[in-house]
């Protein structure tokens, strides 16, 4: 999480220097552009910068130092790691958060421990956050403790919980993950649904195909969509002909409808709808959208490459 984007560049050294001295504007920068350093030299003399920096008044500073020395990774966990656990507890939530994912960034397995208490008894943006760290440093250790937060009160962090059970890819998750298809939020019942793709299973389907014309989760659910076919190659036929009708769906976002095509002809040219995919594609890469047209060019260049 970076709250200030330098406008130009910035040196080393006055990095150092306006780190400790500047005001409140500059230390923030300076915080950020440290999290760039990639001499070894340069990044030790930038960790103990940023470790001081973790103590500053403004949490603007604190949490972009935080997050630059999840940049900097393991080879400044050493000295970081300490200061930065002692940020989990820290008064502000942007400050917490970004603790938390320098943590799982870094990688130090001395880590595991502190992560796994904020999971059980942090505030919620740090638990949400913590569940995705702990599978970062420790995927089969972390298993038991993300299915554990299955059941937090908090939505976003039962949603987060499900995404790295999807990403751990363990499945004995499938069976914990199953009963999430009914929360009361909409957001945790997709999340369960494409953590579930992930691992092959097919139960939360058609809250993945419901959210084809979703602007906020047609892209993942394409996604997660196109691994349940890569996993299940018996339901690839299926899939295919649920990703054509949103080529056709006015309701999908330009951008999915991009990725669905790209997805349909992946998944091989037996499906009805492999030439409807190729002119979608070929129209986006006319777009005047440069998002969607440049979406598009990536989508038959890679096609291309995989042929």
């Amino acid at each position: 999480m970076s709250f200030l984007f330098p406008s130009q560049t910035i040196t080393f050294a006055a990095a150092l220097r306006d780190i400790a001295n500047g005001s409140a504007k500059a230390r923030i920068a300076a915080a950020h552009a440290l999290g760039d350093v990639t001499d070894a030299t340069e990044k030790a003399r930038a960790a103990e910068a940023l470790i001081n920096a973790l103590d500053d008044d403004r949490f603007e500073v604190r949490a972009e130092a935080a997050g630059s020395l999840g940049n900097l990774g393991e080879s400044v966990a050493a000295s970081a790691l300490a200061p930065l656990v002692k940020r989990l507890g820290d008064g502000t939530a942007a400050v917490r958060q970004n603790a938390a994912i320098a943590l799982g960034s870094m990688g130090h397995r001395d880590a595991f421990e502190p992560l796994a208490e904020a999971l059980r008894d942090g505030p919620a943006d740090v638990r949400f956050q913590a569940a995705t760290s702990l599978a970062e440093i420790d995927a089969a250790r972390a298993f038991e403790p993300i299915v554990a937060a299955l059941a937090d009160g908090d939505p976003q962090v039962v949603a987060a919980a499900a995404l790295s059970l999807g990403a751990i890819g363990d499945e004995r998750a499938v069976p914990q993950l199953a009963p999430i298809l009914e929360h009361a939020d909409k957001g945790a019942r997709f999340d369960a649904a494409y953590a579930l793709a992930e691992l092959g299973d097919a139960t939360g389907k058609e809250i993945l195909v419901g959210a084809l014309g979703d602007q906020e989760r047609a892209w993942d659910a394409i996604t997660a969509l196109a691994a349940l076919a890569n996993a299940r190659p018996a339901v690839r036929e299926d899939v295919a002909e649920l990703l054509g009708r949103a080529l056709v769906d006015k309701k999908t976002p330009p951008e999915a409808t991009v990725l669905a095509a790209g997805t349909i002809l992946r998944l091989g040219p037996a499906s009805a709808h492999h030439d409807a995919a190729r002119r979608a594609l070929q129209t986006a890469a006319k777009s005047r959208k440069g998002h969607v047209k440049s979406l598009a060019e990536e989508q038959l260049a890679a096609l291309t490459k995989e042929s």
